[in-house]
């Protein structure tokens, strides 16, 4: 995976449209369209293998519509330019996220001593709970 040739990729291969945001923002989210919708189509995308194309596939999921692109909403801000900003950089830190592969985690097993400890602490809390009983006097 080639970072710079990704970033310049989704830049300028992302289709932005606009639209009316809600939240905070009083008379100017009636009159400004300041949401973004940001698309992106997979084939596009440069700077990965077909191999990572495909992981994309599986682990984004989940904001891929049925015509196979990258689909993010952003309406964070009350400024077109600074939520198109961050729809970018969303959606490039959601591809890189996505490519990395996680390690293969090493079974590990207790250390003789961790062993000890445990049968010790057993031991002690055996003769705790043996001392609770009655005490018979003869």
């Amino acid at each position: 995976m080639d970072k710079m040739q990704l970033h310049e990729s989704i830049i300028n291969n992302s289709q932005v449209t606009f639209a009316r945001s809600g939240g905070k923002g009083g008379q100017n989210v009636n009159k400004v369209n300041t949401k973004v919708c940001l698309q992106l189509p997979l084939s596009v995308i440069e700077g990965i293998t077909e191999e990572e194309r495909a992981r994309l596939r599986t682990k984004l999921s989940a904001i891929i519509n049925s015509e196979d692109c990258l689909y993010i909403n952003v309406d964070d801000e009350r400024f077109q330019e600074m939520n198109r900003k961050i729809a970018l950089s969303r959606i490039e830190n959601r591809i890189i996220q996505a490519l990395v592969i996680p390690k293969k985690r090493k079974p590990t097993k207790p250390t003789k001593a961790s062993k000890e400890r445990k049968l010790k602490l057993k031991k002690i809390r055996a003769e705790i709970k043996k001392n609770r009983g009655r005490i018979l006097f003869n």
